[in-house]
């Protein structure tokens, strides 16, 4: 599955659990979940390449509960996997 196609899914499951999604130039390293006036909000840098976008839902994404009972197609599945353990366990995440 091509990043883009997983990020439109991961996008479309964000916007499903609640999450406004914004898409926003940030400088092309930004993005990420926070909470404004009580509404959880996803920052999607458009200024970053899709590689990088999609890394930064998945890193936020991981961290939501309510990622654990979603029926996801299996690659995006593993890669919320690996960020959530990488959370977990920085040691373990893949060096460069």
């Amino acid at each position: 599955m091509e990043t883009e196609r997983r990020l439109e899914h991961l996008l479309a499951v964000a916007a499903q659990l609640g999450l406004e999604v914004r898409r926003e130039a940030l400088g092309g390293s930004g993005g990420g979940v926070c909470k404004l006036k009580g509404n959880r909000v996803l920052f999607v840098d458009t200024s970053a390449d899709a590689e990088t976008r999609y890394e930064r839902v998945v890193a936020s994404m991981a961290s939501l509960p309510e990622m654990a009972d979603r029926h996801l197609p299996p690659a995006v599945r593993e890669d919320l996997d690996r960020a959530a353990n990488s959370a977990r366990n920085p040691s373990a995440a893949p060096g460069p």
